[in-house]
């Protein structure tokens, strides 16, 4: 299941938010929607709204990586697509390589193409 990496600068100003307004919203922001459903249904009391601002402030005293790993799997943007660029450099040159085998005459052509698929069927 594909998410959308959550920002951790929507979830604290959500978070700022239920202070003034509604709290809990960063909870179904940030995916947790028991807790935003907890926060909604004592909004009546000032318990989540002082949750919320603590949160809040939490969400920014904590570095991306931190928040990364709490509330998006760990998965950092920057490292994700560094990833894919090193993946997709590392196949580029496995082709360079295969087209000079082929070239060379080392393969055949039916080779070439069957390896050429397999390579670029791991780009994913």
């Amino acid at each position: 299941m594909l998410t959308k990496r959550k920002s951790r600068s929507v979830a604290a100003v959500l978070a700022f938010s239920g202070t003034l307004t509604i709290s809990g919203l960063h909870k179904f922001y940030l995916g947790q929607p028991l807790w935003g459903v907890l926060y909604v249904l004592l909004s009546w009391t000032p318990i989540p709204k002082v949750a919320s601002a603590i949160e809040g402030v939490w969400y920014l005293a904590q570095d991306e990586e931190a928040f990364d790993r709490n509330f998006n799997l760990g998965k950092s943007a920057a490292r994700t697509s560094q990833k894919a660029i090193n993946q997709v450099g590392a196949i580029a040159d496995a082709m360079r390589e295969l087209d000079a085998l082929r070239q060379d005459g080392l393969i055949s052509e039916y080779e070439f193409e069957q390896k050429r698929r397999q390579l670029l069927d791991q780009i994913s």
